[in-house]
């Protein structure tokens, strides 16, 4: 047979039967180089069956020789002859129930290995092979179909057979998020010719979700401005579909929507942010509104408002404000987190909002102390370490004040470290003399100030700026701005 078909191949290579029986006789003799070219060269043929229309009518199927090698290569388990006579199959059949077929014996005979394969470059090939799959069975998918009750079913069991492979493999890309991004993203299309109810709602809200937050996270990365303000883009237009099928959740009556609710919220908070966009001021508005923000949503706001680009120090404060009621209205009182808080707050305020010509500001940072001072007085477990912070910010304020000729405000802030001094624990007696001394000094350098108009500053009243090297204790981070000239 071998002799007699090489003796016909010699005088009528191109023809579908002679490749056939070359393919055939290579397969049995476990010639897989032998039986690739055959079988290519079938495709070849069977593509130009395809494109001629006139020959394309007398024949039942045009694919009936790559179709027939495919199989005889399955039955003697040559898989890689066998993986490559699926492929073309998919490639040039017009007939959707051969293609979607093909493609789903290719994924039963990849899946169960790439499932068992350690990471490796070869099984990311795998998956990357994969996707290509599923991306040709989206586009069939996407094609007319004809409008018969029989033939539409087929194609919903298909598309959530095809969904939910795309939704596993998703699953099995979880190190890789560019990749896993791109699964769900097939599945959540592929969703969209299946019926919806909501077990298919919470789907495509995950996968939405999932390729969202990638979306923003490679923004967070991008090298230049142009690719964040794309990722962002495509980030946002998921969190918009994401946020409607929500709404639909809700009008089921399915509470899965509220899970989500804070996690689309910052999303978009960021990107907006990010991107300076025009309608933040509406968002924010609308966003204030809501009566049950979460502690963690607003810690996250208040750090996303100053990540770069991103520059809204009065945003951060805002979050940091409520967050503070939230800590208050807790009992008993989580006074680390609380002080945590009230330490973010007042240099946050501090930075960006003392100023020698405005009180509002000052007078804001000044209940701020008061509130932390009462906590302290009135709460065990506030840390140590945060009460000196307080201490000696409120003595750099202080000497601000001093600076500023505001003696009165000079007095009440200096008189504030004194507070602060009465609760510190084992640190007190590193503290409360030189304290006490740069006290008296302050209150005499403001009497000679008011009466002489001395602007000479005592160098002891530096003493408290200038803190012992310690490593345990905490800096003052006013120094440079207080110290006089």
């Amino acid at each position: 047979a071998k002799e007699a078909i090489i003796e016909v191949e010699r005088y009528d290579p191109m023809n579908s039967i002679t490749q056939l029986c070359v393919f055939k006789i290579a397969v049995m003799e476990g010639n897989p180089h032998r039986a690739l070219q055959a079988i290519t060269t079938l495709k070849t043929l069977t593509s130009e069956r395809l494109n001629n229309r006139d020959l394309l009518e007398s024949e039942k199927s045009p694919t009936l020789f790559l179709n027939l090698a495919t199989q005889f290569a399955l039955q003697y388990r040559q898989r890689i002859v066998a993986e490559r006579g699926l492929e073309y199959l998919s490639q040039v059949s017009e007939d959707i129930k051969e293609t979607l077929a093909a493609l789903k014996c290719l994924f039963h005979l990849i899946i169960p290995e790439v499932c068992h394969m350690p990471e490796s470059e070869n099984k990311m090939k795998q998956m990357d092979r994969l996707l290509i799959y599923l991306n040709t069975a989206l586009l069939r998918f996407a094609q007319p179909f004809v409008e018969e009750p029989s033939i539409l079913n087929f194609r919903i069991c298909e598309a959530d057979w095809f969904r939910k492979t795309a939704w596993n493999l998703a699953l099995q890309s979880g190190k890789h998020p560019l990749r896993m991004k791109e699964f769900f993203m097939i599945s959540y299309k592929l969703s969209l010719f299946c019926p919806s109810d909501q077990n298919l709602l919470i789907s495509q809200k995950t996968c939405l979700l999932i390729s969202a937050a990638v979306d923003l996270d490679q923004g967070r990365r991008a090298a230049t401005t142009y690719e964040q303000a794309m990722l962002l883009n495509q980030s946002f237009e998921k969190i918009n579909k994401c946020k409607h099928i929500c709404s639909l959740l809700k009008q089921e009556g399915n509470s899965s929507h509220r899970k989500c609710r804070a996690l689309l919220l910052l999303y978009e908070f960021e990107i907006k942010s990010k991107m300076h966009d025009p309608s933040l001021g509406s968002f924010l508005q609308s966003m204030w509104k809501i009566p049950d923000l979460e502690r963690t949503t607003l810690e996250r706001i208040a750090v996303l408002a100053m990540d770069k680009p991103a520059h809204y120090p009065t945003v951060a404060q805002e979050a940091l404000k409520r967050l503070l009621v939230i800590h208050k209205s807790k009992n008993p009182m989580d006074t680390l987190n609380y002080s945590l808080c009230t330490h973010n707050l007042i240099d946050l305020s501090l930075l960006y909002g003392v100023s020698s010509t405005v009180d509002c500001p000052i007078n804001e940072i000044w209940c701020h102390f008061r509130d932390a001072l009462r906590v302290i007085a009135h709460t065990d477990g506030y840390p140590e370490r945060e009460i000196l912070w307080l201490m000696i910010k409120s003595w750099d304020i202080g000497i601000l004040m001093y600076n500023w000729n505001n003696f009165e405000a000079s007095e009440e802030w200096a008189s504030m470290t004194l507070n602060f001094l009465d609760h510190l624990g084992s640190l007190k007696i590193h503290y409360e003399t030189q304290v006490n001394l740069v006290f008296i000094e302050l209150m005499e350098a403001i009497i000679k100030k008011k009466k002489y108009g001395s602007s000479e500053m005592p160098q002891r009243l530096e003493a408290l700026i200038a803190l012992p090297e310690d490593p345990n204790l905490v800096p003052s981070t006013m120094m440079s701005d207080h110290n006089p000239q």
